[in-house]
């Protein structure tokens, strides 16, 4: 790839983190759960600091494509640090996917029964979707760009 498109593809991944940190702090300010609250109690709500812990994944796995992106730009895209930030990419999408499922899970069981669930229900099973498809888009890669390194890895050995 053109260095001007890894450079462009890095700088979208730069974003996204920047849009999801700005979301994580303006939304606790304004969310119907928290409107009430001084600032102090906003970030000690238990389910608000839940999120913020399931979102360390999500950085994580923003990390390592920043950085997988920089494999492919230095042309190392077939080494052992492009697969180990594949795997690592795949491991936090499960994480994040399995703390969502259980946050939904959570406010199914003890929402308010004047509160309708319905909308945060149906955010966490997108979510869970998208993330469940970027976990199997990883080991996919993982394990053709293992296999090209194995395959690499053998004719250096034979020739």
């Amino acid at each position: 790839m053109k260095r001007i498109s890894i450079i462009f593809l890095q700088g979208v991944v730069v974003l996204i983190a920047l849009i999801a940190l700005a979301i994580l702090i303006r939304v606790p300010l304004t969310e119907g759960r928290a409107a009430n609250l001084d600032l102090f109690s906003i970030y000690a709500d238990p389910f608000i600091l839940y999120g913020y812990a399931a979102s360390i994944a999500f950085f994580v796995a923003l990390y390592k494509a920043f950085k997988l992106l920089g494999y492919i730009g230095q042309n190392k895209v077939f080494s052992s640090n492009a697969v180990k930030a594949l795997k690592s990419i795949k491991y936090c999408a499960i994480v994040l996917s399995i703390l969502i499922v259980l946050a939904g899970i959570y406010i199914r069981i003890f929402h308010n029964k004047d509160d309708d669930p319905a909308g945060f229900i149906a955010m966490c099973i997108v979510t869970t979707f998208v993330s469940a498809v970027v976990a199997t888009a990883a080991a996919i890669f993982e394990k053709i760009l293992q296999n090209a390194i194995d395959m690499k890895s053998e004719n250096d050995l034979t020739i």
